[in-house]
């Protein structure tokens, strides 16, 4: 991509949230080039924009008073992008959309190219707003590039755009590496008796608590290990059993140590509509970290991972415990050799370079060219419910994955 062209990306999830996706790909790009990171609004008593930096990118967070709903509430941060687009000099930039839902109020903007990365399908979530669906429609038609981030996903979107491209969830190697070193215990980890079964990320609706709780009964002799912040669940929700221990959210540099300690790391995934479509990160990284992995059957994990033999999938609470115990009795040295070969081109490095390439392309095209190609948003009759119900930032928690 042109280095002097900036970049702009409208996200449902807070930067500082859980170190995933989009943290990887737009601090990559943010080491040449301006990138700003366009978060969903906050309550506040004054229309506003708030700027923080993080990983060499710009965190933009809209501020809006509460009261305002619907379509007000779009012409507000219309008004307000705009006006931001005008005192930072962005012209012409690749638009970077996670959420369909910014688009309502975005959709006016200048761009050399508009990519849209299909992280989740974020229709099936709980409490999914009822415009999304409706949106990414017209998202996609506005679309240059569409990327997802796993097969199943990819097959969902490839015929409804021209220029979809699969790029499933990388890892950053190095990073997970140091879990196979003498990194020292966590304090809260420590106490906690072996075998271990551990699982890091957020826990919400696609974690299986009922598969977790049966397991917990039925191996007394096992601790289960969970590292993560809780959304859009009650909390009382986890088995509260005393071989389950539920260590609260953690910053991504401290994911090592804690999986350094497990002697196996666990995807305890439901299977529902909110993981039809998931390509969990954390495999690759559970793996480069040295791990034997046990999941539940999911599609993206089932294949490669299962396939090649890298990740034992199990169903049901028997399935599960058996996948665990074969992952128990893994030769840890040969896993990790197999792993390493299946995980040595699979880098964020790589996957961010390609897509560069990629927006580089559209990117060239002449600018008028570009601007012939772009369409108004039609709001959908309903859009007024929808944010009003999201005036209060509710729709961040519900979209976080």
């Amino acid at each position: 991509m042109d280095r002097e062209r900036d970049l702009v990306c409208f996200s449902h999830l807070r930067w500082d949230f859980v170190f995933q996706r989009p943290n990887h790909l737009m601090a990559r790009a943010a080491r040449d080039r301006r990138v700003f990171y366009v978060e969903e609004a906050v309550d506040d008593v004054e229309p506003t924009l708030e700027m923080k930096r993080a990983d060499g990118v710009t965190i933009v967070v809209p501020h809006l008073p509460p009261p305002l709903e619907g379509l007000e509430r779009i012409a507000v941060l219309r008004e307000l992008i705009s006006d931001f687009f005008a005192t930072q000099a962005i012209a012409q930039p690749v638009i970077w959309y996670y959420t369909p839902m910014s688009f309502a109020w975005s959709s006016h903007l200048p761009a050399a190219a508009v990519v849209y990365d299909v992280m989740d399908d974020l229709g099936s979530f709980r409490f999914a707003p009822p415009d999304l669906v409706h949106l990414e429609k017209v998202l996609l038609a506005r679309s240059d590039i569409v990327l997802t981030g796993g097969r199943q996903l990819y097959e969902s979107r490839r015929a409804r755009h021209a220029n979809v491209h699969l790029y499933p969830s990388s890892v950053d190697g190095e990073h997970f590496r140091t879990a196979r070193t003498d990194l020292p215990e966590p304090l809260d980890q420590a106490p906690i008796a072996r075998p271990r079964l551990g699982y890091f990320g957020v826990i919400d609706e696609r974690v299986d608590l009922k598969l977790l709780k049966q397991i917990a009964e039925r191996r007394r002799d096992w601790q289960i290990v969970l590292v993560g912040p809780v959304t859009k669940i009650d909390s009382a929700d986890i088995p509260q059993l005393p071989n389950v221990h539920a260590l609260g959210r953690k910053e991504y540099r401290e994911l090592p140590a804690y999986l350094r300690g497990w002697d196996v790391a666990i995807m305890p995934f439901a299977l529902n509509d909110a993981t039809r479509h998931i390509s969990p990160t954390k495999t690759p990284e559970y793996l480069a970290g040295g791990r034997p992995v046990a999941s539940t059957p999911i599609a993206d994990v089932v294949d490669p991972y299962g396939r090649m033999g890298l990740v034992d999938i199990g169903s049901g609470a028997a399935g599960f415990e058996r996948a665990i115990e074969l992952a128990l009795g893994r030769d840890v040295a040969e896993l990790r050799r197999r792993a390493d070969r299946f995980l040595a081109t699979n880098s964020w490095d790589r996957t961010w370079r390609e897509i560069d390439e990629l927006i580089e392309r559209v990117a060239r095209r002449v600018p008028a060219e570009v601007q012939r190609r772009r369409i108004a948003v039609p709001v959908a009759p309903d859009a007024g419910s929808t944010f009003a119900a999201d005036a209060g930032g509710t729709s961040t928690r519900a979209f976080e994955a």
